[in-house]
């Protein structure tokens, strides 16, 4: 692996940190405060390319590598990781299975619009009473003709209250746990689906989360993705894979934004008559702080690598997603400490990074989840 970033990815780095700055970082603290997300953004994204990055061009994705997409999702965070997580589900976990197993039919209808963001996407696989545990989900989906019939409830969803399509898992053969999951794409305004309401969040509130419904849910064949029944699981482990490579990124974005905004802080709060930065206690942990974040960039990046090659790495990307989202908790909470009480105040950043960070050692796959998945990997 060469440690140096290509030609293209430097020029990619900065052409897409100019536009998030330019373009993204003015709606972040509105978009925080309201809750709401500026949807405007899907179609400007897709009309430049910045959605779904890592997708063939034959869809209308630029069809860059795994690198490239740690890149734009770890400047996306670096901005809002609330407004990037609606954005890392429309290139993840609401698109992929449909690239990697969905029809050509189904591409058409729901992958390119999504890439060209004309249709916004989610992901609905945690329930009430199934997160860790996935195989214990009670969505069920019931063959009837040529059509299937949905009943259960998600919760927790990213992009939910804003979608025009989900990717449900369903149990079609619940004898078979876990083997006898499926994926099915419903989308809104489809008789017997709803929408429920928008949860609030401590963190990443730009992002709109949100219950969904089946009742009785009607949705044809053509929607269920793969070509017979069971076999969801294994495209799920598949999604997450390659979510838990870009989670890396998303953290180490975080994280450095954290670290920006600590540093600014040092520079500027004078005590005892002189900056914060100059005492040694405070330059001591802001190195640690760039050391980790370097840390944490490098092992995404390697695990991308392993991906792009098409080599096995489920172990490397539960180790980047443990490693990072653990890592990133360390860095925030020194961030706060060295704001002092300013820190918790509303008006400084690192709060806001504090809150948003702290979801990450929970979603896709907890850190106990991923302490199981290396263990497993590693044979023992």
């Amino acid at each position: 692996m060469d440690f140096e970033l290509t030609q293209e990815h430097v020029i990619f780095r900065e052409t897409f940190r100019d536009f998030a700055q330019k373009e993204i970082a003015p709606l972040a603290e509105e978009a925080e405060e309201t809750e709401t997300f500026p949807k405007q953004l899907f179609p400007r994204m897709g009309e430049l390319g910045f959605l779904c990055v890592s997708y063939p061009e034959r869809y209308g994705g630029p069809g860059a590598d795994k690198i490239t997409e740690c890149i734009y999702v770890e400047e996306l965070c670096r901005v809002s990781s609330g407004l990037g997580s609606a954005f890392l589900i429309q290139g993840g976990l609401g698109t992929y299975p449909i690239l990697q197993y969905g029809t050509e039919d189904q591409k058409q209808r729901f992958l390119v619009p999504a890439i060209k963001g004309h249709k916004i996407s989610a992901f609905g696989l945690t329930e009430p009473n199934a997160g860790s545990d996935a195989a214990s989900l009670r969505t069920r989906a019931a063959r009837d003709g040529d059509s299937y019939v949905i009943n259960g409830s998600k919760t927790f969803i990213t992009n939910a209250p804003i979608a025009d399509f989900v990717i449900v898992a369903a149990y079609t053969d619940p004898s078979k746990r876990g083997a006898g999951v499926n994926l099915f794409i419903v989308e809104d305004g489809t008789p017997g689906f709803r929408k429920g309401r928008k949860l609030k969040k401590v963190g990443n509130r730009s992002s709109e989360t949100g219950e969904l419904f089946f009742e009785e849910c009607r949705v044809p064949k053509g929607n269920m993705i793969g070509e017979k029944e069971g076999g969801g699981f294994a495209q799920l482990e598949d999604t997450l894979r390659s979510g838990r490579i870009t989670y890396g990124a998303r953290c180490t974005g975080v994280a450095q934004a954290a670290f920006d905004a600590t540093l600014a802080y040092a520079r500027e709060r004078i005590q005892f008559g002189k900056p914060i930065v100059q005492f040694q206690s405070i330059r001591f942990r802001l190195a640690e702080m760039a050391m980790y974040i370097d840390i944490m960039r490098t092992i995404t990046y390697r695990a991308a690598w392993l991906h792009d090659q098409g080599r096995p790495c489920m172990k490397e990307a539960s180790m980047v997603k443990l490693f990072c989202s653990e890592t990133l908790q360390k860095i925030t909470n020194q961030g706060m400490q060295i704001h002092g009480g300013y820190g918790y105040m509303m008006e400084y950043p690192i709060q806001r990074h504090w809150r948003d960070g702290r979801l990450f050692t929970v979603t896709e796959g907890t850190s106990e989840i991923q302490h199981m998945v290396i263990a497993r990997e590693m044979g023992f």
